[in-house]
């Protein structure tokens, strides 16, 4: 099984969402470096949640399933590179083969979530509840304006995307095992957030 460059960070992604990144570390500039010499386009790379741990300088504590992103762009900076990946594929991270040059994994695909157009009420009422929360916070939330991809299931990660959760709550649902239990966690969680928040 071949190893797969790893990007940890204190965020989640999720599969057809972007994520912008400022890339500033030797060993993740080495990463990208090598990514953008290979010869085939649409090189990837695995995004995994820091569950505990400084996202710089290594030491942390990693989530065991994650998202492959592909590199769109990498733009250069004085010292860095701002990168743009988007999310496509959900994984589990067998084993951790190493941190030199930078950190690489074994991983192994978890199967795409299916859609059913009887989950087409289901779907509607999470992004009702999703888009009025987030407006209620939308000083935190400045994407709550974001249009939905024309494909159901990327359109669902999305809304997970731009749900007034925290970074534990992404998790959850990123490891879905089923597209109703993807919508039905997103109202849940995100109606306990409401809660939350309407606390005095």
């Amino acid at each position: 099984m071949a190893a797969s460059p790893m990007f940890p960070l204190g965020s989640v992604l999720f599969p057809c969402v972007p994520i912008p990144l400022r890339v500033f570390e030797p060993r993740y500039l080495t990463m990208v470096g090598r990514l953008l010499d290979e010869d085939e386009p649409g090189f990837e790379f695995g995004v995994v949640l820091i569950e505990r741990g400084p996202e710089a300088g290594g030491g942390d504590q990693r989530a065991s399933v994650g998202t492959m992103a592909r590199l769109v762009s990498a733009t250069a900076g004085a010292d860095d590179l701002i990168i743009v990946g988007v999310g496509t594929r959900r994984f589990t991270v067998e084993r951790w083969v190493g941190e030199d040059p930078y950190p690489r994994a074994e991983l192994s695909p978890l199967p795409d979530l299916e859609w059913s157009e009887a989950l087409a009420p289901l779907r509607a009422q999470a992004e009702a509840v999703v888009r009025r929360v987030t407006a209620r916070v939308a000083e935190r939330q400045p994407d709550a304006a974001l249009e939905l991809s024309d494909d159901p299931v990327a359109a669902v990660w999305q809304l997970a995307a731009i749900a007034p959760l925290g970074e534990y709550d992404r998790y959850t649902l990123l490891r879905s095992t089923s597209m109703a239990g993807l919508l039905r966690q997103m109202i849940d969680l995100v109606l306990e957030a409401e809660e939350l928040w309407a606390a005095p």
